[in-house]
């Protein structure tokens, strides 16, 4: 179970760059949510993002119920869950079109911004809720942030 646990936690190994892993594990969500919202827009998107936040919260539990830190580099399927639902309101614009593909970078962009500067929600999940549905719950608040950000911007682009 720990393997699976680190395999999944690490987004398949993406956690264990030695440089900006969560930079990391948000890039190497791109291609997935990509398909995703090409095939199945908003939907898609929404569903990824919830089976990603479960799948997450019981990897991240698993990896760090024995550790002192709660909130280790590695685990990036938060990052995962996070990116990804910052492309929750433009999925319209993504679905069946590639048309629209700089949304990817400036949603990337949206999330790493919102995921490192911690405000409101953002750092009281982070700072607050030392467990794995902390670890989990900061990400998604950065990437609902960044979605309606994105939205935003979508109009102007």
């Amino acid at each position: 179970m720990q393997t699976l646990a680190k395999i999944l936690a690490t987004f398949f190994g993406l956690g264990l760059s030695p440089k900006a892993p969560g930079t990391v594990g948000s890039l190497g969500t791109l291609p997935f949510i990509a398909i995703i919202a090409y095939f199945y827009g908003t939907a898609g998107i929404f569903c990824f993002v919830g089976i990603v936040f479960v799948i997450g919260v019981w990897a991240t539990h698993q990896l760090i119920k024995n550790q002192e830190n709660k909130d280790p580099s590695m685990v990036v399927i938060d990052e995962v869950a996070g990116q990804s639902l910052s492309f929750a309101f433009v999925g319209p614009m993504l679905v069946g079109s590639w048309e629209n593909w700089y949304l990817y970078l400036v949603g990337f962009a949206l999330f790493r911004l919102f995921d490192i500067v911690k405000m409101g929600p953002v750092k009281w999940a982070d700072t607050k809720l030392k467990n794995a549905f902390g670890v989990m719950l900061d990400d998604i608040f950065a990437g609902c942030f960044a979605a309606v950000f994105l939205l935003a911007a979508a109009q102007f682009l």
